[in-house]
């Protein structure tokens, strides 16, 4: 372990505790005095992810993380959030005792906690991992999530409904705009 300050790979563990990331460990640096924290963790190193076409990719927790950490973007959700997610995941995973599992078992994990954590991190996570064919599908979803659901969960929705709305209206820009001067230079030749 090299110390994070000066570089010294001579520390002394000072105190040693079990959490929920793996095993805490306080150490002090042999070299320069100062104190830091790492955490010891099991790696699955063996667990394989069976891909929907039938590719074989080995499990990554930080792949994971960036997912998730996107689909939360700019949204307020409390410190250690993310991570927890990430860690319920990986530790239901490696619960399974199985050396391969299919990808979409993590994916519908994530969408379950990012349902219960923030309803629009959900709809992001989905909207990406579920890969709709068409905006009518993808209506569908919001169609059901709103069913049932509390006041202030329907007003998100609604919000995404109108969204969706204007999106499907509007109809891509050609050319400029009417009324609006030519560019210099743009003349017919």
């Amino acid at each position: 372990m090299h110390c994070p300050f000066c570089g010294n790979s001579d520390s002394r563990v000072t105190d040693s505790r079990d959490s929920d990331e793996g095993i805490r460990r306080r150490r002090e640096c042999l070299s320069c005095g100062a104190r830091f924290t790492t955490y010891e963790r099991i790696y699955a190193s063996s667990l394989m992810l069976v891909k929907r076409d039938g590719r074989r990719e080995e499990f990554s927790r930080d792949k994971l993380m960036a997912g998730i950490r996107l689909a939360c973007a700019r949204r307020p959700l409390p410190t250690g959030v993310i991570e927890k997610i990430v860690d319920d995941i990986e530790s239901q995973v490696v619960a399974s005792g199985k050396s391969e599992i299919p990808s979409h078992v993590i994916g519908e994990a994530a969408m379950d906690r990012l349902k219960e954590v923030d309803r629009v991190a959900y709809i992001r996570f989905a909207s990406v991992y579920r890969d709709f064919e068409d905006l009518e599908s993808f209506q569908e979803m919001l169609e059901t999530l709103s069913k049932g659901e509390d006041p202030a969960s329907k007003a998100q929705l609604a919000l995404f409904k109108d969204a969706l709305a204007l999106d499907a209206e509007k109809k891509p820009r050609r050319g400029r705009r009417p009324g609006s001067p030519a560019r210099p230079g743009a003349e017919k030749r």
